[in-house]
């Protein structure tokens, strides 16, 4: 996926939904990442200011992020969010293309997993509780790529159970090719 880089573009700001977000709790050991955030769109203008305004006051003046334009089509290069604007930069090489990393002046740097928007809710949900582990020791690809394998060991099993029930496998061989079993053996 290419990324286009925009000049800042100035529009008036929609209200929008809350951010879905989940941080490590304060106090907890710090890991790998503190946190995960869910958005709606692919679009920095319009996640970035729902994402700052729920982190600005508990957490600080976010003045800087940075993304991997893997998952990104359009990174504007300033955006404005309630009271300032956020610098936003990318990395290709350099950075997690499933994470986020916020910076402020007042506490420092968040890293974030970033939870693509189209992930269905219960996965979205395992995902947010494994980021905000105490120590956690995966990075936010190795968190997509265990909910990826998780997921794809799920469908498997169900299949399975559907083809068992739909008389699949566990039916009796003899009866499904015709053979009785009161035949002679030779």
């Amino acid at each position: 996926m290419t990324a286009t880089i925009e000049p800042t573009i100035i529009k008036e700001r929609l209200p929008s939904a809350s951010a879905r977000l989940s941080l490590t709790p304060t106090g907890s050991i710090p890991g790998l990442l503190d946190g995960a955030w869910w958005p709606r769109s692919r679009d920095l203008l319009q996640e970035i200011p729902t994402l700052t305004d729920a982190l600005d006051a508990c957490w600080g003046r976010i003045t800087h992020v940075t993304v991997n334009p893997t998952h990104w089509p359009v990174i504007p290069r300033k955006v404005p969010v309630t009271g300032h604007t956020v610098h936003v930069g990318w990395f290709a090489a350099e950075q997690d293309p499933n994470k986020v990393i916020l910076l402020s002046y007042t506490v420092g740097r968040l890293d974030l997993l970033v939870i693509p928007p189209e992930t269905e809710p219960a996965a979205a949900a395992r995902l947010m509780a494994s980021a905000t582990v105490s120590r956690g020791i995966r990075t936010a690809s190795g968190l997509m790529t265990d909910e990826a394998i998780s997921h794809d060991a799920t469908d498997v099993q169900s299949r399975e159970e559907e083809w068992e029930t739909d008389g699949g496998a566990t039916s009796t061989a003899g009866a499904a090719i015709g053979i009785s079993s009161s035949a002679p053996r030779r």
